[in-house]
């Protein structure tokens, strides 16, 4: 069978020819991204495989239907960039629910420490042999305390990272998981309770009309002076206009963001020779307390292979059963839950 393959970069051609080759699967990758424009190179493909910013809205949807492409396989757990609703009935939508929570939850920790202890500025420094360490006092993680939005896969692994290094929780989770709150150093608590008493604030939770903005205006307003903000799951669960006057009141203490609201216009490209264009960004990374990856987080070895050979998985699976348990469906959730046994 023959997959065409959006937003390729040379990482993840090695995994996905390995696995490709195992389960007889014929990869085309193309660099573009996904949209309205580049669709039609899918012509002649039994499916297409897309990533985060790619985009998959009602015309790319039908043009894909059109073309008799069958299913689309997200190389990525998040799939708010697919209008869902819009989809059934006429693709399959499957995705790769975990890869490597592990990677996810270490960046996130590698970012708060990197910012806390200065180690970005001191590197610098020493690059230019200046030693000196003014500027550089940061503050221990100990007994501080981290609230948590979310707590899947990701999440939790943040959590046990956290308590390791001695630190509270105070965890929020529309779905709470069984057996998390111990009713002491982990407790779920209110949204509003976990802004108020939180030192730091973690987000590992998907992106839904519910979480839109949860971090913004008005949830600043009730946190901590001081706050630390890491993002490292949506860009537009933060409202980047907000944090960035958060950041200027002196409100917000420092922020780390592996992804921002507008990502897709920028990331995974080199702009080093060009003007950046979004105001927003520009200044966010102008700020000495805000340290930016671009979507970096899930990139280690052990979570390319995952991705890979679960999507190589997924559509085999699909094409030799008609069924895939990573499979989404806007009606029932997904095809495990399916009350059909099928999505459509």
């Amino acid at each position: 069978m023959k997959i065409a393959f959006f937003d390729t970069k040379p990482y993840d051609r090695e995994a996905f020819e390995k696995y490709g080759k195992e389960y007889n699967i014929k990869f085309k990758y193309f660099e573009t991204k996904l949209n309205e424009d580049t669709v039609d190179l899918a012509q002649g493909y039994d499916g297409v495989c897309a990533f985060v910013n790619d985009t998959v809205n009602e015309a790319v949807i039908d043009r894909m239907a059109q073309m008799g492409v069958k299913v689309l396989a997200l190389r990525c757990a998040g799939f708010n960039n697919v209008d869902m609703k819009y989809a059934f009935g006429k693709i399959h939508v499957l995705r790769v629910p975990a890869y490597s929570p592990y990677a996810v939850a270490e960046h996130t920790m590698a970012l708060l420490l990197t910012s806390i202890r200065r180690i970005h500025k001191a590197y610098i420094r020493t690059k230019d042999f200046n030693f000196s360490l003014s500027g550089l006092t940061g503050f221990d993680l100990y007994g501080k305390t981290v609230g948590v939005i979310g707590t899947g896969r990701i999440g939790r692994v943040f959590i046990d990272i956290c308590r390791g290094f001695g630190m509270k929780v105070l965890a929020y989770d529309k779905f709470p998981a069984a057996g998390l709150d111990n009713g002491d150093t982990i407790r779920y608590v209110e949204l509003n309770e976990l802004f108020e008493k939180s030192d730091i604030i973690s987000l590992h939770c998907p992106l839904t009309e519910d979480t839109h903005h949860i971090i913004n205006g008005d949830a600043l307003d009730v946190c901590k002076r001081g706050v630390v903000i890491l993002n490292t799951s949506r860009g537009a669960l933060v409202d980047a206009e907000a944090l960035l006057a958060g950041i200027k009141s002196r409100k917000v203490g420092a922020a780390c963001l592996d992804v921002y609201e507008e990502e897709s216009d920028f990331f995974f490209e080199d702009f080093s020779g060009h003007i950046m264009e979004d105001d927003t960004l520009a200044r966010l990374i102008s700020m000495p307390n805000v340290i930016v990856t671009s979507h970096q987080a899930f990139l280690t070895q052990e979570a390319l292979e995952n991705i890979a050979e679960t999507t190589v998985k997924n559509i085999v699976g699909f094409f030799e059963t008609g069924q895939c348990p990573n499979e989404l469906c806007y009606r029932c959730g997904t095809a495990e839950d399916c009350r059909d046994g099928k999505c459509f």
